[in-house]
């Protein structure tokens, strides 16, 4: 027997997901923070961890660092928190939880590819609702869309990968309002947003926030937390997987939230050099930037293969997105010597 007589159709006509080799390049293409922790509090996060019992499972519900995170990111009272290895797995979780036969899953789009797949990983049907030519939510036709099909599960990126864009907030309680099933909004960027429904839990039956620390500075440990109503969590908490948050990040994040300041610190200086590659990039000849409110830029350029080739070529790595988003690249906000090397490269790969 062949792999593909066994395997379910809907696998079979998937892409695994690309992960270009970054070694050696300008790492742009992945929405990271690019600064690391400082030498001292480096060296002390590795004393902390030498202690870790690695031949210990995790604590499977990860008590103490659920409480951390409730209050340093100020979870309403009364909310509960489920977390996740990254905010895929808090997707895929919620995403299975939902899947009854014949339960639909709808997002604007294009956004981020994780909801997509995970509908076909579910069997969900999917339905992906687009946004405006300058990739806009029309919230009038995302609604009436929602009243016709009646999803079970709503995801809206905010802002949304790739565009950047925030949608309106009144836009986004009216789709909340409308809706008949759950609607989960994924915060990954909130941190450059500055913005968060987190406060307005309490006010929403259906609404979850899903959340990553990865954007903030540590994609590295792969932690991700969903606040949402007790009665939500404790099914969600059914699917996942008994020791997904592991030792190390338990102890990593524990370490590093006591000092979120240095993150935020972090965030500030990202959301500075946001402003000034804007600017930058929106004054170069052929491009035409997409406003942001998350870490990166959406750009289009007259042959998005033939740049990124070009940036490839010169060293510096970006996003070449796929057809649906017509000769488009995503950009990272790196340091100020990263953009000043992007923006060179990309004077030359346009040139």
């Amino acid at each position: 027997m062949n792999p593909e007589d066994l395997v379910r159709p809907e696998v079979l006509a998937m892409s695994a997901y690309p992960v270009a080799a970054a070694e050696g390049m300008v790492k742009l293409d992945a929405m990271e923070n690019p600064y690391p922790l400082p030498p001292a509090m480096r060296r002390e996060l590795a004393e902390v961890l030498s202690r870790v019992d690695l031949n210990r499972y995790p604590d499977p519900g990860a008590g103490k660092l659920r409480e951390l995170l409730a209050r340093k990111m100020r979870v309403p009272q009364g909310m509960a928190l489920l977390l996740g290895n990254g905010s895929d797995d808090l997707i895929q979780i919620v995403s299975l939880a939902l899947a009854r036969p014949g339960a639909a899953m709808m997002y604007p789009s294009p956004t981020f590819v994780m909801y997509g797949i995970n509908a076909a990983l579910s069997g969900m049907r999917a339905l992906p609702v687009p946004l405006r030519e300058d990739f806009s939510l029309d919230a009038g036709a995302f609604i009436t869309r929602m009243r016709a099909e009646r999803p079970a599960l709503v995801f809206i990126a905010w802002p949304n990968n790739p565009t950047g864009a925030l949608y309106p907030e009144d836009e986004l309680v009216e789709i909340i309002r409308a809706c008949e099933g759950l609607v989960v909004i994924d915060e990954a960027y909130h941190a450059f947003a500055r913005k968060s429904f987190l406060p307005r839990l309490p006010e929403f039956p259906n609404l979850a926030v899903v959340r990553t620390l990865s954007k903030l500075g540590l994609a590295g440990i792969r932690l991700g937390y969903l606040a949402a109503r007790p009665e939500w969590v404790e099914q969600f908490n059914k699917v996942r997987q008994v020791y997904n948050v592991n030792v190390l990040t338990q102890a990593a994040a524990l370490f590093i939230l006591e000092r979120l300041e240095v993150l935020e610190e972090q965030a500030a200086l990202i959301r500075a050099e946001r402003s000034r590659l804007g600017a930058a990039l929106s004054g170069l000849k052929g491009v035409t930037l997409f406003p942001s409110e998350a870490n990166f830029f959406l750009m289009r350029v007259p042959d998005a293969a033939r740049a990124y080739e070009s940036l490839k070529r010169q060293g510096v790595l970006v996003k070449n997105l796929h057809p649906g988003l017509r000769q488009c690249l995503r950009v990272t906000v790196g340091t100020a010597d990263e953009n000043r090397i992007l923006l060179t490269a990309l004077r030359e790969a346009l040139s």
